[in-house]
């Protein structure tokens, strides 16, 4: 009977740290860039668009494909940054345990 209350403090324990990840992700501003810095993208941890920012010298009418291309790199980009950022926070929650193929908690 020990050992299930010792496993249900653990679990409780899990639980209130995945919501702590969740709340960190949440906040967090990440960035991508393209073009070598001229077009970047800021998202939260959860994916959204938060900011994009284009270099002036980019708005010229008749190059609009190149800045529509830099800016999904750089979403792109940040995209990536966002999932490599919660895969570690992740482990550090999970102590390293690997979890089945396809079951994201985020």
């Amino acid at each position: 009977m020990r050992d299930m209350m010792g496993m249900m403090k653990q679990v409780q324990a899990l639980q209130t740290r995945m919501k702590e990840v969740q709340d960190e992700l949440a906040a967090a501003e990440i960035e991508g860039r393209s073009g070598g810095g001229l077009v970047s993208v800021t998202l939260d941890g959860k994916g959204h668009i938060k900011k994009v920012r284009i270099d002036p010298s980019l708005m010229k009418p008749d190059e609009t494909e190149i800045v529509e291309d830099l800016i999904l790199a750089a979403a792109d980009d940040a995209s990536a940054k966002v999932a490599a950022v919660a895969e570690e926070k992740m482990r550090e929650v999970t102590g390293g345990l690997p979890l089945p193929p396809g079951m994201k908690l985020f």
